[in-house]
């Protein structure tokens, strides 16, 4: 709970930003404006408050903050946030502290038994390169795309997703996320092999991880010599056979760039059936943030939402919406889901949540882990999504 000082300071940071005083915008963007003040003041505060290497991950039932090392597969949203809300606010102090966090995590190039090399390394160092150009970065960024190809087998089709658990060649539907780092680094680091791995991922996930209504399974645990399915099930959501909602948006997500890195519009038409499968599931409340997963019972009355998904979701839709013919649905669509994260629902006020922007994320409901508390990986993509949405209505 905010102490009497955060609410002073709020005060005087909205004063400051003329949030209280301004004239409403033509072009209906205050909610936009407003958010990108309490974003420029939260991510300043949290930079100064934590350290390279032990970045902000989530909040424990008892109020202390849980860190990621450089091991943890969350690692890598925290250097992401800075250098997109960089972008967003045009503060080089930001700038200079997403380096900062970013070169703080040097040594997961050496990390080889894990697909989240994306996470980990595309969204810190990936994110710094692009922006800045420097070099010197690029070193980091070959060794993890190779470890991460080390990963990929010809027999499944597959990356394979885990180094653990009791499965054979467990592949989860988050993988889809980190299929961009090969797309990208076939073309940086001139390995055609690169771009053919994801491809043949993508398409073999496509055949086997969906059902007929376009949600996704979990896990997928296959045979690695044959390439034969041995089950389908989960390992976050309710069921087997159930949406979890974060889930859901992975592969949206994922097929949107797919069809970005491939245009091949086999990708693109499954990315359009996930959007509908979400976007008109009956479950899903009326500010578009889901319950942890749309198969819960009671998904409108008091299941804990999952501020996380919406956000990669708002990301992938906004995405989409430039890819297709009519697109402004999908456009539509994000833009809800943008303001109600922006609302005090689900946004942090100045001071508020360990400087966290988003509240009421979900990280695994099952293992009792990570329920309804702000998640770092949430904001990451509400940033993403903030910039797609700023740079399509030419507000940044």
């Amino acid at each position: 709970m905010i102490t009497r000082p955060g609410v002073i300071t709020a005060a005087i940071f909205l004063f400051l930003s003329g949030t209280s005083i301004a004239t409403p915008s033509q072009d209906g963007s205050d909610w936009f404006k407003k958010t990108i003040h309490t974003i420029n003041y939260q991510l300043t505060k949290a930079a100064g408050i934590y350290s390279p290497g032990m970045n902000p991950r989530s909040v424990r039932p008892d109020g202390t903050v849980k860190l990621a090392t450089v091991q943890d597969w969350t690692t890598g949203f925290f250097p992401g946030s800075l250098w997109y809300g960089y972008e967003l606010t045009g503060n080089t102090a930001l700038k200079e502290e997403a380096r900062k966090f970013t070169l703080g995590l040097d040594t997961v190039r050496h990390i080889t038994n894990t697909h989240d090399l994306g996470f980990m390394l595309f969204c810190s160092y990936g994110n710094a390169f692009r922006i800045t150009g420097d070099s010197s970065l690029l070193p980091v960024l070959q060794e993890g795309a190779a470890h991460l190809y080390a990963r990929f087998n010809k027999k499944t089709g597959t990356i394979r997703s885990w180094d653990m658990g009791e499965w054979h060649y467990p592949v989860i539907i988050d993988n889809m996320m980190n299929l961009e780092y090969l797309f990208w680094a076939a073309g940086q680091f001139h390995q055609p092999a690169y771009s053919i791995a994801p491809a043949t991922h993508a398409a073999t996930t496509m055949k086997n991880q969906f059902r007929k209504d376009f949600s996704s399974y979990h896990v997928v645990d296959y045979d690695a010599e044959t390439g034969k399915v041995f089950q389908k099930v989960t390992h976050q959501g309710l069921t087997s056979e159930s949406a979890w909602a974060r889930g859901q948006a992975w592969g949206l997500y994922g097929y949107v760039m797919c069809y970005q890195y491939t245009r091949n519009p086999k990708f693109l038409e499954q990315a359009k059936h996930i959007a509908s499968f979400i976007m008109h599931h009956p479950h899903m409340p009326k500010d578009k943030i889901p319950a942890w997963d749309f198969d819960v019972h009671n998904a409108l009355d008091g299941a804990p939402r999952d501020a996380s998904a919406a956000a990669v979701i708002a990301s992938a839709l906004l995405q989409l919406s430039t890819e297709v013919a009519g697109g402004q649905e999908y456009f539509n669509y994000a833009e809800d889901i943008l303001q109600s994260l922006s609302s005090p629902t689900y946004l942090a006020g100045p001071g508020e949540n360990h400087f966290f922007l988003l509240k009421h994320s979900v990280g695994a409901f099952l293992y009792n882990s990570e329920i309804d508390t702000p998640i770092e990986y949430a904001d990451y993509y509400f940033l993403e999504a903030l910039k797609r949405y700023g740079q399509i209505k030419k507000l940044i």
